[in-house]
């Protein structure tokens, strides 16, 4: 594969042997490399004139707040609509729906949190039950969601350290130690894809009789079922292609945008033609 072809390299095996000429190389076309350990970037090797080059991070970290602000609007509308189409695909004679469509166009500052409530309420009454609650914290099928965002998160750092994106610089997040606001403010409009095949797992498990503890359970074949939604074919600027170059387009979408000044370039992923009610 000729290296002109390559944007960024990530690895994730364990069992590669690489050469130190393969690294110079790709410092010299300019193509940022990421190794991975359990699938989360650990290392990230760049040309050392792009390691120290201001011409993105500074536009980046000094992005005015009006920009900032058109960025993540964009973000919430494609997260927003997500989750309606997703709901509606789940239940779509559930009370909750209309108001989730008004909630998805609104303006109002609480839309998001106001979706969220009313999304997970369409869940709990189609896949769990009304006792159901999101939470990072929670105990239940929120486990399952949990490992399901991880996956996720890791795959939006690999694009954002590949394409020179730091992600302690967000739009909305905001920083604290050890955290990645970009990166939590890119993916969320690729949760609700991730939301889908967890219900996906839920509803097999209970299909096979076991107990919605069992269900809840994160084994192997769970990893490897959440996982294969990175691999989704999906639709993208009226383009078919897995999810996770989904996340690769809309991180260079992102970066176009930032060097533009402008947030006409970016371009979060909507929902489109795939059948999310598994």
């Amino acid at each position: 594969i000729p290296l002109e072809d390559v944007g960024p390299v990530v690895l994730s095996s364990f069992k590669a042997t690489l050469t130190s000429n393969l690294l110079i190389e790709l410092a010299r076309k300019r193509i940022g490399f990421v190794l991975c350990e359990s699938y989360r970037p650990a290392v990230l090797l760049l040309p050392a004139d792009r390691s120290t080059d201001t011409g993105l991070l500074r536009p980046l970290a000094d992005m005015p707040a009006r920009l900032r602000n058109r960025l993540w609007q964009k973000t919430l509308d494609a997260k927003c609509g997500n989750q309606t189409a997703l709901a509606q695909a789940w239940n779509p004679h559930h009370p909750a729906i209309a108001e989730l469509k008004r909630m998805a166009v609104t303006e109002k500052t609480a839309r998001e949190a106001e979706c969220a409530r009313l999304f997970w309420s369409v869940f709990a009454d189609t896949w769990a039950n009304s006792d159901f609650r999101r939470g990072r914290h929670e105990e239940g099928f929120n486990n399952l969601f949990n490992y399901a965002y991880a996956v996720l998160l890791s795959c939006v750092l690999q694009y954002l350290f590949a394409l020179g994106l730091d992600p302690c610089f967000g739009i909305f997040h905001q920083s604290r130690e050890h955290a990645a606001p970009l990166a939590y403010d890119l993916m969320e409009p690729f949760r609700p894809a991730f939301d889908a095949n967890v219900a996906r797992w839920i509803h097999l498990c209970l299909q096979e009789g076991k107990t919605e503890e069992r269900a809840g359970e994160i084994t192997r074949e769970f990893r490897r079922h959440i996982t294969a939604t990175l691999q989704a074919s999906v639709m993208y600027r009226d383009k078919q292609l897995p999810l996770k170059a989904a996340v690769e387009a809309v991180c260079r979408s992102f970066r176009k945008a930032v060097l533009a000044g402008q947030s006409g370039p970016y371009e979060p992923w909507h929902m489109t033609t795939i059948k999310w009610a598994g």
